[in-house]
């Protein structure tokens, strides 16, 4: 009988059917890439969205007389919701699939966006904010599900970093596009436009997903093969089928769950930090407007592209020579945290270019670490509550990003300073890798039985 690594029997193959299905099933080897062309669209529209405000910020406060404070507080409604949205949005594709899941938060999340574009005050920016946030949430958990479903494990890290690489082409392009529709027709049209990216994504979304074939046959080593090729396309823990109905609370008793709660809570607040307050740095320290600061915004994204989909193949890379799992993935980790250390100077260079390469090498390189952070959940959890999982650790980073918000909203409006923001991005990704390391020191996998699962 075959087993998984962990000991666990596969279930028996099933028959093959007659009929035409193994002609329907004949694309799917290929078709993994169009799935991570997919999810590469849904992630650049996702931060198109919420990267308009950011951009818009120095000609919001003018013309709405906002404080340092009130974005702060702007800011912290998107965090709280995305907190929630994050880990609801886990538990909701685990149990409605990828295909309506990942619709129902881009139709959620478009539908914000384009309401930024009446509100006028603090709070009704809070509150279309706090919208935006609580859909964009299922963003991640139903990318990485799918990733899970339809890439063997030695590709999954390659495939989170293209789509991942999304985030970065989203911020080359909103700067292009943005103050060029704001300055023609006003700041709300910036809105209007941007928020109606995702209706056209959902058009192809739903003409072109499919489940993977999950009722193919399985080899004899536990990988679900497609029988035109014999190509892999899922390998163990992702194959195993666990009840989806797993508590958070079980999930909560696994040292690999903590790892990736901890590499979140500790990264992702840097990554907001750089999405929400870099035009305003760039405004603030160095002087450049509306239209003068997307040439560094632009390169700073452009670079960190190249990280995302870097961190992702050098894993990929290293696996193919022969190393194990565990010391693939960190080790590029450790490459990347490495790269982040020079950001601690971004705040004292006085030219604003060296300023965009300092923050430029820390962007690529958060990219090419959660490129493996969140592959880190495919390598050690089963299938079925892989979104789960990144839902919990998207919403503790939420939950720190949140309050950091606040308070970077104070220390700016107080000291005007942001040394202390570069210094304490600089050290974040060792410190996260050393924990990391020490809760799941080999990679293992988790053991989760059905015992575990509850049914109401």
């Amino acid at each position: 009988m075959s087993t998984h690594g962990d000991g666990v029997p596969l279930p028996p193959p099933r028959p093959q059917s007659s009929g035409n299905e193994p002609e329907a099933r004949a694309p799917a080897n290929g078709f993994r890439w169009v799935v991570c062309a997919l999810l590469f669209a849904g992630t650049t529209i996702n931060y198109i969205d919420r990267q308009v405000i950011g951009l818009l910020k120095p000609t919001l406060m003018a013309d709405l007389g906002w404080s340092q404070i009130d974005y702060g507080d702007i800011v912290f409604a998107f965090q709280a919701a995305y907190a929630i949205g994050y880990g609801g949005g886990g538990w909701f594709m685990d149990r409605v699939g990828v295909k309506l899941g990942y619709a129902t938060a881009v139709f959620g999340w478009s539908i914000a966006a384009v309401l930024h574009g009446v509100v006028r005050t603090v709070s009704g920016f809070s509150l279309v904010r706090f919208g935006l946030g609580l859909a964009e949430g299922g963003n991640f958990p139903a990318a990485i599900k799918a990733v899970t479903e339809w890439f063997p494990a030695k590709e999954r890290a390659l495939a989170t970093g293209i789509f991942n690489a999304g985030s970065n082409v989203a911020v080359v392009i909103t700067p292009l596009i943005v103050p060029w529709i704001a300055n023609r027709w006003g700041w709300p049209a910036a809105f209007y436009a941007t928020g109606a990216l995702g209706f056209f994504w959902l058009l192809a979304w739903g003409a072109l997903y499919r489940r993977p074939p999950w009722n193919d046959s399985l080899s004899v080593d536990g990988d679900l093969r497609v029988p035109s090729t014999g190509s892999q396309i899922q390998s163990a823990p992702g194959r195993r089928r666990v009840s989806p109905r797993i508590s958070w609370l079980s999930l909560l008793r696994h040292r690999q769950t903590w790892a990736f709660i901890v590499g979140m809570a500790a990264t992702s607040p840097v990554w907001w930090f750089y999405l929400f307050w870099v035009p305003g740095f760039l405004h603030e320290k160095h002087g450049l407007s509306l239209t003068e600061f997307g040439p560094p915004l632009i390169a700073i994204y452009l670079v960190a592209d190249v990280g995302s989909v870097g961190g992702g193949w050098l894993s990929s890379w290293l696996l193919a020579r022969g190393w194990s799992v565990n010391a693939a993935r960190k080790t590029a980790m450790l490459a990347c945290a490495l790269c982040v250390v020079p950001v601690f100077a971004a705040s004292s260079v006085t030219n604003f270019w060296a300023a965009t390469a300092l923050i430029g090498l820390a962007a690529a390189a958060h990219q090419g670490f959660a490129a493996n952070l969140y592959t880190l959940v495919s390598d050690t959890a089963p299938g079925d509550v892989v979104s789960s999982i990144v839902g919990i650790g998207g919403m503790a980073s939420a939950i720190v990003a949140m309050f950091s918000a606040k308070l970077i909203g104070y220390l700016l409006e107080t000291t005007g300073s942001y040394v202390l923001l570069f210094a304490g991005a600089s050290v974040a990704y060792g410190a996260a890798l050393l924990v990391i390391h020490l809760l799941n020191p080999r990679l293992e996998p988790m053991q989760i039985s059905d015992q575990t699962s509850t049914r109401g």
